[in-house]
């Protein structure tokens, strides 16, 4: 199969923000998937995602698919771009479509939809000014996050907050730096869970992933912050999360979890690939916190790797997965 693999390149710009291409990919993941799709007899070309540039190159080559991990460029619909692209020429590709990429990305709408499917998702309350009065509803702690990002941009301890003063001061913070909304929801206390979802013929869930941040102390970040995920493993920052996959739950409570995914993958209507992240609280309730349609693939450090491997798949085996899973839908 001809396959041209479409990437944004992690860069280092400081006149941007140190968490500007946090959500794009490193060369050693480029690098790392098309060796996988050689592996496994394609031809592979990479193809560093810049407009008008995309558009050229593939009215000049034909591609039987495209493998997709670019993210975007700009706005908080980025990372329908490169679908809405081949969309409109009629190409097919990897994962989610448009609709499900840019719901995904919005937390708040997808919360909603969380809701009416009868989901757990923590209680929440989107501002757009900074100024709107607190649902006195909510419960402190809460948890600020702007509303449309992902790799954890815009994170980091100092987003768990205890009282007024401190969220509104947190709010304005991320509404002025990110230039969009910001959500506060419900800090849930309990075990950080991640869920895979691969589709290759039927739909299959993959082992539950638990992030243990018992041993970040040192760091004072216990939970996926922007930091946590960023510089994972750094002994001097005291940035060493363990993993345990299959998590450590009791039969009952796996499967409540992994049907917490699998409901939400389906209600976002995600395709080929996701990853769910799921905090459990103390009574085992497993509280959808968003979906990464377009989960990491570094075969070193991405959590969806991690699972795939602990259900006994090579690398190669997962991205080929999940190409046969786009081709044998688009066939249909």
């Amino acid at each position: 199969m001809k396959v041209a693999l479409t990437y944004n390149l992690k860069k280092k710009d400081p006149l941007k923000p140190a968490d500007y291409f946090s959500e794009c990919d490193s060369e050693e993941t480029i690098n790392s998937v098309v060796s996988a799709l050689k592996i496994k007899g394609h031809s592979v070309e990479a193809i560093d995602v810049e407009y008008p540039a995309l558009f050229s190159y593939f009215r000049k080559n034909r591609v039987d698919m495209v493998f997709n991990i670019a993210e975007g460029k700009h706005g908080r619909f980025r990372e329908s771009e490169v679908p809405a692209v081949l969309d409109y020429l009629n190409i097919p590709y990897t994962g989610s479509d448009t609709f499900s990429l840019a719901l995904a990305l919005n937390k708040t709408l997808t919360k909603k939809i969380l809701k009416a499917e009868n989901i757990p998702t923590p209680s929440f309350q989107l501002f757009s000014k900074g100024d709107e009065l607190l649902d006195e509803q909510l419960k402190f702690p809460l948890i600020v996050k702007p509303n449309c990002e992902g790799s954890a941009k815009g994170i980091n301890k100092t987003n768990v907050v205890q009282n007024q003063e401190d969220l509104f001061k947190k709010v304005r913070e991320c509404i002025d730096v990110y230039r969009q909304e910001a959500l506060v929801e419900e800090f849930i206390e309990g075990k950080e869970l991640t869920v895979g979802i691969l589709e290759n013929g039927k739909t299959r869930v993959l082992p539950i992933l638990e992030i243990d941040f018992s041993n970040c102390k040192k760091s004072g970040e216990y939970f996926y912050s922007w930091k946590m995920k960023e510089f994972q493993g750094n002994r001097e920052l005291g940035l060493v999360p363990e993993f345990f996959c299959p998590a450590r739950l009791d039969k009952e409570t796996e499967e409540r979890v992994k049907d917490a995914a699998l409901r939400t993958h389906r209600a976002v209507g995600c395709l080929d690939i996701s990853r769910t992240d799921i905090r459990l609280d103390k009574f085992n309730v497993p509280y959808v916190l968003e979906i990464n349609p377009l989960p990491g693939l570094d075969p070193k450090e991405s959590n969806f790797p991690m699972m795939a491997y602990a259900a006994g798949m090579r690398y190669e085996d997962l991205i080929e997965a999940i190409l046969m899973s786009a081709s044998e839908r688009t066939k249909a």
